[in-house]
């Protein structure tokens, strides 16, 4: 136990079968995580917001203070240490505060993307027996009241934002806290007792996955699992107080939360993107040394940037193309330790000329983009690294909380997601699954023995579902998702994955999905990059205006079909895409077709455009 200065002791030691602590005071609980981050570094800017165009700062000793007041709000409300509530809000500090308040009571949360339909959701708070749901805004709400109004167990709504007119049961978070202060001044001790209860194997949250197969599943997380992670996932990086971050994936996605643990336990300050569409503006802002994102991310940033230089003029254009493949031949040649005077004199007029640029775009300082969720393409790591913006690839999922390796500066290969981060075991199945065992592995699916027990081994390994390989020196390569493979007719099995990051290397290509489970060949369903065709369109004098006429127009389809034996020359025969379709609208969450992480459904895109891809194989 060790004395904090919000006067009273909690826990700090590390659970008994947790690797060494990596440094003194190494906290065992979340509440402990939070106390850890106030005492040690005291924060005055912990966690910060932008409304009404200013910056808002939150101290790290507020952070606590409002943490420790929505856990008593709640047990004023008859919530206990182990009942369940449901976050249903976007990223914001009330997020987070919320979320703190939760772990401080030893109440379990169960955090809803806002995306997700009122059938989904009406799921996921039925599933959970949520007690409680916390919204951000009074339109969300009434997106899906009809679907919370058929809960039985729901007792409370808890508004982030107040509105003029509340729903029944319906109080705000200022309420709440409000609460919470008032029974503090009666029971002073009664935050450390609910605080203290807390135990590092009890249950942290249940993240609810995404269902890509099938319907969703709780993943119960514990204390001892996203500690553990936060803090081994870091151990490799050097993570320090002067860092800053942007916050900009979903908060509901266990990434950016184990994230967040992270940010409070290295001291750094945290900045809550406005939203997706104002990320270009707020990297300006903040000028980040450390971001988290998915390869889309990533992807769409290049994609905005050589748009921009190809509809600027054809010098342009052709000074970015030299760039971007210096930049990328520079950063092979590190990666082969094969660098020439060539090379480097052409990256140091790439330098003067692009990259330098765009860096800026991510406000000039950025030390590490760590990316996961899906696998990043060669091209996209080569042209961050070369262009001087390490781009640090993980891979993890959420039953493992979720890191399980990470490349690092003084370990990092292309083409690869790393080695095992700190505790962490990883081993291949005989089919070339990844299993995994760790402290960071989750308790199991709530409500769900049966999948909890087809999800491990016989001695306790975490099966992933995922299909890879270590190579000699310790990385580990993926090769596709265990379901995804599918098998054409001929009896040939394909791994879609590595094909449609081929395919999207092409500046035409904005989305592709492959297709081809029992049918002849593999084919593929492309989306356009419509900005840029329109830019082709102009530059071949082709009358085209609209996303139908650009798909339906058969110049456009021969070009798709030339850049696509370009990009996929080095594929086997069996392999190749034989026909494709062009898409006129993107695929997105909203729709359903994505995951809130960006993964294609592959049933559902598959179900969706079922006439169009029947259509594809008829003609041949």
């Amino acid at each position: 136990m060790a004395s904090v200065s919000h006067g009273y002791e909690i826990r700090k030691a590390v659970s008994a079968h947790r690797g060494e602590p990596l440094f003194e005071g190494e906290p065992a609980t979340l509440p402990a995580l939070f106390l850890y981050a106030a005492e040690k570094f005291d924060r005055t800017d912990a966690l910060n917001y932008k409304r009404g165009g200013e910056w808002h700062h939150i101290s790290s000793r507020e952070v606590v203070r409002r943490a420790e007041n929505i856990a008593l709000g709640l047990h004023s409300l008859g919530i206990s240490k182990g009942d369940r509530v449901a976050i249903f809000a976007a990223n914001s500090p009330e997020w987070t505060l919320t979320d703190a308040g939760c772990q401080f009571a030893g109440i379990i949360d169960a955090p809803i993307y806002t995306t997700l339909s009122p059938a989904q959701v009406k799921y996921i708070l039925q599933d959970s027996s949520s007690r409680v749901v916390f919204v951000d805004t009074l339109a969300a709400f009434e997106r899906v009241s009809s679907a919370v109004a058929e809960c039985e167990s729901v007792e409370h709504i808890i508004f982030f934002n107040a509105a003029e007119k509340l729903p029944a049961n319906s109080i705000t978070l200022e309420e709440l806290e409000a609460r919470g202060e008032e029974l503090r001044s009666q029971e002073p001790a009664l935050i450390a007792e609910l605080a203290n209860a807390v135990e590092p194997e009890d249950i942290a949250t249940f993240i609810y996955t995404s269902g890509t197969t099938g319907e969703p599943k709780g993943v119960m997380l514990s204390h001892t699992n996203v500690i553990s992670n936060a803090i081994d996932a870091g151990s490799k990086l050097d993570f320090s107080p002067d860092d800053i971050c942007l916050s900009v994936l979903p908060l509901s996605h266990v990434f950016e939360r184990t994230g967040m643990y992270l940010y409070f336990v290295h001291g750094m300050a945290v900045y809550c993107a406005e939203s997706v569409e104002k990320v270009p503006d707020n990297l300006k802002e903040v000028r980040p040394t450390v971001i988290l994102g998915v390869p889309r991310i990533f992807e769409k940033v290049f994609e905005k940037a050589r748009l921009k230089a190809a509809t600027s003029s054809a010098l342009l254009a052709r000074i970015f193309d030299f760039a971007i493949d210096a930049a990328k031949k520079f950063a092979m040649a590190k990666e082969t330790g094969s660098l020439s005077a060539g090379v480097r004199i052409r990256h140091s007029l790439a330098e003067k000329l692009v990259l330098r640029k765009f860096r800026e775009f991510f406000g000039g300082r950025l030390r590490y983009c760590i990316t996961g969720g899906a696998a990043i393409s060669d091209e996209i790591y080569l042209i961050f690294t070369g262009a001087g913006i390490a781009i640090m690839q993980g891979y993890g999922m959420t039953e493992a909380s979720p890191v399980i390796t990470a490349n690092c500066p003084e370990f990092k290969r292309l083409g690869t997601v790393g080695g095992p981060i700190r505790n962490v075991k990883v081993r291949i199945a005989k089919d070339g699954e990844i299993e995994v065992n760790s402290p960071g592995v989750m308790k199991g699916y709530f409500n769900k023995p049966e999948a909890t027990a087809e999800t491990f081994t016989n001695d306790g390994w975490l099966r992933t579902g995922d299909i890879g390989r270590i190579d000699e020196d310790g990385f580990l390569i993926i090769t596709d998702r265990k379901k995804e493979l599918f098998k054409t007719s001929g009896g040939k099995y394909i791994a879609p994955s590595p094909i449609e990051q081929m395919i999207r290397s092409s500046r035409f290509v904005n989305q592709v999905v492959l297709i081809g489970n029992e049918r002849k060949f593999p084919a593929a369903l492309i989306v356009p990059n419509f900005e840029m065709l329109a830019s082709y369109a102009e530059l071949k004098g082709l009358d085209l205006k609209t996303p139908a006429e650009f798909c339906q127009s058969a110049k456009i389809i021969d070009l798709f079909e030339r850049q696509l034996a370009e990009t996929t020359q080095a594929l086997s025969q069996y392999e190749k895409v034989k026909k494709i379709a062009l898409i006129e609208n993107e695929l997105t969450v909203e729709n359903g077709e994505l995951t809130p992480t960006l993964k294609v459904k592959r049933r559902v895109v598959d179900e969706l455009y079922r006439s169009k891809i029947d259509a594809l194989y008829q003609e041949s």
